[in-house]
């Protein structure tokens, strides 16, 4: 067995995302896409021991809600219940979302998706929560598919999945594609907003997808913040890395992302089965390589590669440099020796093609990048905004089991305050029946007077329903109400370019913007039953001028803007008699 080579001790802490399973699935025979490729990934990483150096984790199964942060419903439900013994059932709906072709259908294809997009959205939280400082996820880097449809044997685009997780607590976030193929549905999700520059290198020309020509900048504040250098066929180590480097040291020191994310398709290796590039396996890992050394967080991920011994190769080779290991040349005994005959190496060597690319044409396309990152800003800030809540404990509670003991936080989650009532329609005609604001305090509301007195008192039918039913919330009612409860405190991804917002009950030591100053002339706000936004900004995002203004405007990554307007009417006098019909006002604890 060959051993390591000059083996130098990572300065980095590396996760390493692999699903044993995710190797069982296949297109089908003759297809060149070949997913059990990972197999072979898996255990040329295994037999160079490079497993000591990682850390290695199985990846959560992404859930149908966390693939609808970006994608249709419609689309994810059709992944959900279409296989190879109904798909001519939903003939309709396989021509609406794009799948047949290049995306046919096989058994496992929702598991699948869920593996791949699991790895890049935990490779994200690795990355985001500070416990790695480069995350791997080879079974990843799906990058052509869209929001509603699949494309180019991408159907659920985990890339746009992972960078929503980044972008909840970083400012800018880096995409650097080098697939041979343009990364068409990552700039396509992200083409107008300035918080995501896409970047990619790729064959143009009568070329799959048809996209990504240099004149492709982004629109609206997206602007100029899509690039692409378009390559012509043959292109080698030498001239790749000659455009490669100049454009992606420019981008990081003028962009200054707070994380990158770098795709590693390795169809634009030499020899590939679709690709045309004539790059060697250094030469692709040169880029790797130098991206590292940027020393920002750096999420890697898949992409193509039909030449399956190729990409084995490259991927080991990458995950190796990662690690500041030095493999050696001579490959390892493995379950897939055979494939990597007559020589048995660790190399993918160039060959004699042609390169199309002349000097002139890549002095012109560079000239023309660099003519268009002369149009954004340094470091473009974006407003500060709440760190927004994360939903897996939500899913968690959907998915109990009510003869399965359930956890403390999950406990916990369910305690219903004292304070605290529903607006559900099993109150009945008590819904409305709450105290109200009183001389600059919160009166006691009738209904908690009947239940402090409810054992000398006589209760009348509607008190006796309401009663029962702030009673079963926490028995046989717990998880509807938990659900609204959670709904309540966060909003959900509605769209990829909204700037996700999350909020929560403040502490009680913490100024509310609804409380007046001392010196103010309003008088106190009633309580309400709004919950306050808890505003976290990114790391490193500089505080917003005004910021204590109630009416500041906060503008999200898609250009909307929502200003918060603040009632300064004065509150009424006397409290409202409880048989009116009037808006419910939740008392926060």
């Amino acid at each position: 067995m060959a051993a390591l080579a000059n083996s130098t001790k990572t300065t980095r802490r590396v996760s390493y995302f692999y699903d044993e399973d995710v190797g069982n699935y296949t297109y089908g025979q003759g297809h060149p896409m070949k997913p059990h490729r990972m197999r072979m990934v898996h255990d040329l990483v295994v037999n160079y021991n490079l497993f000591k150096k990682m850390e290695v984790l199985t990846p959560k199964r992404a859930t149908f809600r966390q693939m609808t942060r970006f994608h249709t419903d419609e689309y994810i439900h059709f992944l959900e219940r279409v296989t190879p013994l109904n798909v001519e059932e939903l003939s309709q709906q396989q021509t609406r979302f794009n799948v047949g072709e290049d995306c046919p259908i096989f058994e496992g294809l929702f598991e699948f998706c869920s593996i791949s997009a699991g790895g890049s959205i935990d490779a994200a939280n690795k990355l985001t929560s500070g416990e790695s400082d480069i995350a791997i996820n080879w079974s990843g880097g799906l990058h052509h598919a869209k929001r509603f449809e699949a494309s180019g044997f991408c159907y659920v685009n985990d890339i746009v999945l992972a960078i929503l997780e980044l972008l909840r607590f970083y400012q800018r976030v880096l995409y650097i594609d080098i697939d041979i193929h343009h990364g068409d549905g990552v700039e396509e999700a992200f083409y107008t907003t300035d918080r995501v520059l896409t970047c990619s290198f790729h064959k143009f020309g009568q070329f799959f997808p048809g996209t990504g020509d240099v004149s492709d900048i982004g629109i609206g504040t997206g602007k100029y913040y899509a690039v692409n250098f378009p390559l012509k066929d043959g292109m080698d180590d030498w001239n790749y890395q000659n455009v490669f480097r100049p454009v992606v040291q420019h981008i990081i020191e003028w962009y200054r992302p707070g994380a990158i994310v770098l795709q590693c398709g390795a169809d634009s290796l030499a020899g590939d089965r679709l690709g045309c590039f004539n790059l060697s396996m250094k030469g692709h890992a040169a880029c790797v390589d130098f991206v590292k050394d940027f020393n920002l967080p750096l999420m890697v991920v898949g992409g193509g590669g039909y030449t399956i011994r190729n990409v084995a190769r490259a991927w080991t080779y990458e995950t190796g440099l990662l690690l500041e290991e030095q493999l050696s040349e001579d490959l390892p005994y493995n379950n897939f020796l055979e494939y990597y005959g007559p020589n048995y190496k660790l190399d993918v060597p160039a060959n004699n093609m042609e390169n199309m690319n002349t000097p002139a044409y890549l002095a012109d396309m560079k000239a023309k990048v660099f003519e268009n990152l002369r149009n954004i800003p340094f470091a473009p800030s974006v407003q500060i905004h709440p760190v927004p809540y994360r939903e897996e404990s939500e899913e968690d509670e959907e998915e109990d089991d009510p003869d399965t003991r359930i956890s403390q936080r999950q406990l916990n989650a369910r305690v219903v305050p004292e304070n605290e009532f529903s607006d559900s329609e099993d109150e009945g005609g008590r819904r409305h029946e709450r105290s109200y604001y009183t001389n600059g305090k919160t009166g006691e509301s009738s209904a908690r007077k009947a239940r402090a007195n409810n054992k000398t008192a006589l209760h009348n039918e509607s008190e006796s329903r309401g009663s029962s039913s702030r009673s079963g919330k926490t028995n046989s009612g717990v998880r509807d109400q938990g659900r609204s409860k959670t709904s309540r405190a966060n909003q959900i991804f509605d769209d990829v370019l909204n700037t996700t917002v999350s909020t929560s009950v403040p502490p009680a030591d913490r100024p509310s913007i609804m409380t007046p100053s001392p010196n103010s002339s309003r008088p106190p706000a009633p309580p309400s039953d709004v919950a306050q936004e808890d505003v976290t900004s990114a790391p490193g995002t500089p505080p917003i001028p005004n910021a204590n203004n109630a009416n500041e405007t906060v503008t999200g990554a898609n250009e909307t803007t929502t200003t918060m307007e603040i009632d300064t009417a004065e509150p009424e006098s006397e409290p409202i008699a409880k048989d009116e019909e009037t808006e419910d006002v939740t008392m926060q604890s």
